[in-house]
């Protein structure tokens, strides 16, 4: 019984991250307090501090959640054999669509000067995506340089893409797809070695 999660912490759980995007879509998370987010959710401020510190800890927990889900179906792309250009691109696409679910979310603490985490969760997402990828793929011309470095390069570039379409009504999805798949490093799209012996 030790792996089940007790559904009424679960129903609590899924009430703060519901009551947090709503509000997040309304005003910056920076700008919501423990109060408002706990009555939202209708439980005490005592059971919210037993989980998080601030209202941006279940918004990012909601943010992640779903990058990672979104993660999950390129990768199955991967085992289908997509070509790496084509992947990037798909891949791309995935994350275009999540800040368009959560535009409103993205939008205003981009807004907000106080409100960088989640623009920084973003750049988290893509910083281990691109870490994974080297990893993982073992992609050939892979620079022997710190890829510590060359990740948060990545990362902040597909969230610097990300940022300047959220911040242009007259660029659309597509191009900032198109643009940033363009600007991806060479090695991202040529011929990847899988390594063997590993599952998933």
């Amino acid at each position: 019984m030790t792996g089940r999660t007790d559904p009424r912490v679960a129903r609590t759980v899924r009430a703060f991250e519901q009551a947090v995007v709503e509000l997040a879509s309304q005003r910056p998370v920076s700008r919501i307090s423990v109060a408002e987010l706990a009555d939202r959710a209708g439980v005490t401020r005592a059971t919210f501090y037993n989980r998080y510190s601030t209202p941006l800890d279940p918004l990012v927990q909601v943010l992640r959640a779903d990058l990672k889900r979104r993660q999950g179906l390129a990768e199955h792309r991967v085992r289908e054999g997509h070509p790496p250009a084509e992947l990037l691109r798909l891949a791309t696409a995935e994350i275009a669509d999540h800040v368009e679910d959560f535009r409103p979310v993205y939008e205003l603490s981009l807004q907000d000067p106080a409100d960088s985490g989640v623009y920084g969760a973003l750049v988290r997402h893509f910083d281990d995506y691109a870490r994974a990828f080297m990893e993982d793929r073992a992609p050939v011309g892979l620079p022997e340089a710190n890829r510590h470095v060359i990740a948060q390069f990545v990362a902040h570039g597909f969230a610097g893409a990300i940022r300047a379409w959220l911040g242009d009504p007259a660029i659309s999805k597509d191009e900032m797809v198109e643009a940033a798949v363009a600007c991806a490093p060479a090695w991202w799209t040529t011929r990847h070695r899988p390594r063997t012996g590993s599952g998933g």
